[in-house]
């Protein structure tokens, strides 16, 4: 009988080492997972692995395979509108009782050129020379993150595949939907600063200079307004190109700073601390992270290793502290909801629904009904930013235009009551 050696976790989130007789690696998952572990890594005994360097008869090591013809050359990774398409598709398919490598064909020849198409067709190499569908798809990180690859994994271990890609696609559309509605929400207030900062651009830089000359040509004496406004079109005229490179110098010395660890602290601190903006943010990554836990644990990821996910994929450094401090607290045989009120990162009702979640069984649930929340307040509170955002607009544009009529007018009216 073969001996297959293994990597896996336990109930409380350490890594186990050993080795299990079995007649297929189905059956020595399934004896694994009989004694209460999360297997991560599993390879026949004696047998070299994929990461092994396998030899020829000659002892020469086999050449590297061609690129799979109609591999097309991309620059970065799958959009998420992609992703959701796909995973639903192949969620669709997979109730349908395809076997996964004929869904896979069947998506990968409907998909245009591009990174996705790319990853399936790796994933679809892949899997024909022995690897699962999880082991197949980390091979892609352009295509498939690490939330991905783990609830798929999960799917496999648990037989139940098909449920888990649903999961999957139910998160990614809501996901999709609520990034949707804050960038559809935006567009309106960033078209109008736009035009707006190109109409006063265009003033400063050719309309404003031909009134300068005329007010030299007769020698009027300007009011302090007009030498302001004049000042300002000089220096526009003189030093225009400080318009592009001073964001992009912002930016990176966002990135210089975000470099290292405390760089990127801080300015996660400070983006969460910004006026209704920073509420938005956090109330936004509230609703992701509960949304992503919830269906980890609900696809059978042991907790800890889902709430390690779940830090990860939370994109903020306040929240990846606060999750090492709940892991940390777990570990040590804490209920979730007391070190996950000690990190100060949610609201009160958020830490009681995980409390009532923890007592009754159903946490998936509770941190579904959170994230379902928080995705509407986040709604309510980008409708309101963008109202806010409106009169805000038509007031700062009204005494711009305003500050720039009564600084050409008053030189005027004085140069017409001296020629009179």
């Amino acid at each position: 009988m073969p001996t297959y050696a293994y990597e896996a976790m336990d109930n409380t989130g350490l890594e186990v080492k050993d080795v299990v007789e079995a007649n297929s690696e189905q059956e020595a998952q399934a004896k694994i997972r009989e004694k209460g572990f999360f297997v991560t890594k599993i390879a026949e005994k004696g047998r070299a692995t994929k990461k092994d360097t396998k030899k020829t008869k000659t002892g020469e090591a086999p050449k590297k395979k061609a690129n799979k013809k109609g591999k097309t050359f991309t620059m970065g990774g799958v959009s998420g509108k992609k992703l959701c398409t796909f995973t639903r598709q192949l969620s669709t398919l997979q109730d349908a009782g395809l076997p996964i490598l004929r869904s896979l064909r069947i998506l990968e020849g409907q998909s245009k050129p591009g990174a996705l198409k790319n990853a399936l067709m790796g994933v679809i190499e892949d899997i024909e020379s022995g690897s699962t569908l999880s082991e197949a798809m980390a091979k892609q990180p352009k295509a498939f993150d690490n939330l991905y690859v783990n609830m798929v994994k999960a799917g496999e271990a648990g037989g139940a595949l098909e449920v888990i890609l649903q999961r999957l696609a139910e998160f990614k559309e809501r996901a999709q939907s609520l990034k949707r509605k804050v960038q559809g929400a935006m567009i309106y207030p960033a078209a109008v600063i736009t035009v707006a900062t190109l109409i006063v651009g265009f003033i400063m830089y050719y309309i404003i200079p031909k009134f300068k000359k005329i007010f030299e040509d007769f020698g009027t004496d300007l009011p302090p307004i007009t030498k302001v406004l004049i000042g300002t079109s000089d220096a526009v005229v003189n030093y225009w190109y400080l318009g592009p490179v001073i964001p992009l110098a912002v930016w990176i010395m966002l990135k210089i700073i975000r470099k290292n660890k405390t760089g990127i602290f801080i300015t996660d601190w400070l983006s969460l601390k910004i006026p209704l903006l920073g509420t938005i943010l956090r109330k936004s990554i509230v609703a992701r992270t509960a949304r992503t836990l919830g269906t980890l644990i609900a696809s059978g990821v042991p907790i800890l290793e889902a709430l390690a996910i779940t830090r990860d994929t939370s994109g903020n450094q306040i929240f990846v502290k606060a999750y090492d401090h709940i892991i940390g607290a777990i570990r040590e045989g804490e209920s979730m909801w007391i070190p996950l009120k000690e990190t100060r990162t949610v609201d009160d009702m958020v830490v009681n629904m995980v409390a009532v979640g923890e007592e009754t069984g159903a946490l998936d649930n509770m941190l579904y009904k959170v994230a379902d929340v928080y995705d509407e307040e986040v709604s309510v509170l980008v409708e309101a930013l963008v109202n806010l955002l409106e009169p805000l607009m038509v007031v700062v544009l009204g005494l711009i235009v305003g500050f720039i009529v009564i600084a050409l007018f008053m030189p005027l009216i004085k140069l017409l009551n001296d020629l009179s």
